[in-house]
């Protein structure tokens, strides 16, 4: 055991210390908190960054006079629909007007088309706007037309929210979240899919180098073939945890500092004004005080600390059985580049999972997603997609089982490949031949 804590050590430092490692693990919070900041800074500061556009409106119906409304972004400059429409283009080109919106006549007196002429591009939510306007209006005459009032049918119109209430044989009753829990399930199992595509293929690397370059022959004169493997895979995986800890910890640091220097304190502080003057809004308002305690709510009804310990799990078995298997092919091969074949059949349960991933997320209860979440290749994705649900203890029992069982025996073979393939050189070993090695 003395010698296998060496062997992690020496993988988890020589890791760790790489100047790779360091960059991935300080750049990918900077990284992740610019995706959180930048939609915020692009809101806020939309109307800075856009000059106010003018628009020309050349309407032959008289359909839609002065029914756009003028706005901080746009105006809207209305003409005269005898007006000649060469001659409003002409305007563009001088800067007179950013855009012309065309409406043409039409002999069934519908107008359904529009043009919108500008000699730059035109914002899908101009063009978007326009659209939806427009199509109001003709729905508003069509309406009147067949003697109806619109008021009517707008009073009638009614949003309906359906709850999602989970009860249990206690007579409990507990409301679900749907969207919230596929979207937690889907990212847990995206992240897992690619730690373990990334930390395996660096203990297939470390293989491949030691052996290439004879290094092997001297450590296992020393240590055995099964612990110099163990030492591999354990200290990678520890790498790998090392570096998701840090991701989590730099990025919530980074995103406070960050928003209070680039939002401005008045944003992320209660004491702040902007932030007092929505709290009061939010008190006076009972629509937003619903939205607030739905939110609440919705956070609450997550089992965060079951989702945590079962990621933990999965994260850390799903490599160990993943990474056994690349240490073996590593032994196998003499370069990464024959080692492809070996890894594309290898990683086809992952990407399996991944490809079945909304279907689990529709039907969480289907014999797909049950098998899928059983069978110990696949498990560490179904799972974490299933989880969020909330599922039956006896199959996360199960589950689990199954995948350390066949972690330890997926191990066992691969250290008997490992063991023989780590001394083999210059020679692509058949699948007969890897059949004579577990025999060994």
């Amino acid at each position: 055991m003395n010698k296998l804590g060496i062997i992690i050590k020496r993988e988890y430092l020589t890791r760790v210390k790489k100047k790779s490692f360091l960059i991935i693990t300080f750049l990918g919070p900077i990284f992740f908190v610019a995706l959180m900041i930048a939609p915020t800074l692009l809101a806020l500061n939309s109307d800075k960054m856009e000059s106010k556009k003018a628009i020309a409106v050349l309407d032959e119906t008289g359909w839609f006079y002065k029914k756009f409304d003028n706005t901080e972004a746009n105006t809207f400059v209305y003409h005269n629909p005898e007006e000649n429409l060469d001659s409003l283009k002409k305007l563009v080109f001088e800067r007179v007007y950013d855009a012309i919106l065309y409406i043409p006549g039409t002999s069934l007196n519908i107008p359904v088309n529009a043009k919108l002429f500008s000699n730059k591009q035109i914002s899908m939510t101009l063009s978007s706007y326009i659209e939806n306007t427009m199509k109001k209006e003709v729905e508003h005459k069509k309406l009147l037309a067949s003697g109806i009032d619109p008021d009517i049918v707008k009073s009638a119109t009614t949003n309906i929210n359906v709850s999602t209430i989970r009860m249990d044989s206690d007579d409990k009753e507990e409301t679900r979240y749907t969207e919230l829990e596929s979207i937690i399930g889907i990212l847990l199992a995206f992240i897992i899919y690619f730690s373990i595509f990334l930390f395996s293929s660096q203990v297939l690397r470390s293989v491949i180098v030691e052996k290439t370059n004879r290094i092997v022959e001297v450590i296992i004169s020393s240590v055995k073939p099964f612990e110099l493997m163990m030492g591999k895979i354990i200290g990678n995986a520890m790498v790998g945890l090392t570096q998701f800890v840090a991701w989590i910890i730099l990025t919530l640091a980074i995103y406070f500092v960050a928003s209070g220097i680039i939002l401005g304190p008045e944003m992320m502080s209660p004491t702040g004004t902007v932030m007092s003057q929505e709290i009061s809004k939010l008190t006076e308002t009972t629509a937003r005080q619903d939205i607030m305690l739905e939110a609440i709510n919705m956070v609450q009804s997550i089992n965060f600390s079951a989702i945590l310990w079962s990621f933990l799990f999965y994260f850390l078995f799903g490599f160990l059985l993943y990474a056994a298997l690349f240490a073996a092919i590593g032994g196998m091969v003499d370069n990464e580049t024959d080692s492809t074949q070996f890894t594309t059949v290898l990683t086809i349960p992952l990407i399996l999972a991944i490809a079945c991933s909304p279907a689990m997320m529709e039907n969480p209860e289907s014999g797909l997603t049950l098998w899928l979440s059983m069978i110990p290749f696949t498990s560490p994705i179904a799972m974490m997609i299933r989880i969020p649900f909330g599922i039956p203890y006896w199959q996360l029992g199960v589950s689990v089982t199954i995948l350390i069982l066949t972690f330890v025996l997926t191990t066992w073979l691969a250290a008997k490949i490992y063991r023989t393939g780590i001394l083999m050189y210059g020679k692509k070993p058949t699948l007969k031949e890897i059949w004579k090695w577990l025999k060994y």
